[in-house]
């Protein structure tokens, strides 16, 4: 008899997007209470555990109208990630200047510390924020918030950079940039694991790397 073999399934990604953008305020409020319902149940029962029932439940709504707006609790994360990444974001944005790259050394290393603890405050502050912090690293379907967060930061970094130090080498401000950020998201998530590890001193360690690295990479600039 010839040998039979099972098909092999391709696993399906699941669909992260929003099914509808709410517009009048009743449906803004149910939006909001969604995801507030989702930030209560995250720090309750972890990412695992977290299904769109339970949310529903914590709500006080039907499932027909979560589903209006989510299909499934990874576009929950999405938004809840999407949102804070933006926050993050912003802090960046207004960090990432020739000025600020030009200081030198000893006050470059006091502004990256600020940055640091800037964005550690602002991500425990945010509903969320450290749960969500770590769905964006745990959860392979969301790392691509993660991913074009970074990519977006570390581009406004090596833009104000070149503009500072117009001859030096970019691919070496782009890995620069890059290791900044994602060593910087991964000191917060080491604090956020391990509240013990005095942030103070884990942020200043981190900025002293840092500025160390950019002095070196402004003189390929000079």
């Amino acid at each position: 008899m010839p040998s039979t073999r099972l098909a092999r399934r391709t696993p399906v990604a699941p669909v992260l997007q929003s099914k509808a953008q709410p517009r009048q305020q009743r449906a803004l409020d149910t939006y909001e209470l969604i995801l507030g319902a989702t930030v209560e149940l995250l720090s309750e029962v972890g990412i695992e555990r977290l299904s769109t029932n339970l949310v529903c439940q914590r709500a006080g709504i039907s499932p027909p109208a979560l589903y209006r707006y989510f299909p499934n609790k990874y576009a929950l994360l999405r938004e809840l990630g999407q949102r804070l990444m933006q926050a993050q974001n912003e802090l960046v944005r207004a960090w990432a200047t020739p000025t600020m790259l030009k200081l030198p050394p000893r006050r470059l290393v006091v502004q990256i510390h600020a940055l640091f603890e800037q964005t550690l405050l602002l991500t425990k502050a945010l509903p969320g924020g450290l749960w969500v912090t770590r769905a964006l690293r745990a959860v392979p379907t969301l790392s691509h918030v993660r991913i074009e967060s970074h990519a977006l930061v570390s581009g406004l970094i090596v833009q104000a950079f070149m503009q500072a130090y117009p001859h030096a080498p970019q691919a070496d401000v782009a890995i620069l940039a890059r290791l900044a950020v994602e060593m910087n998201y991964a000191a917060l998530e080491m604090l956020f694991d391990d509240p013990s590890l005095d942030s103070q001193a884990v942020g200043l360690a981190l900025a002293e790397m840092l500025a160390q690295r950019v002095t070196s990479v402004r003189r390929g600039g000079q």
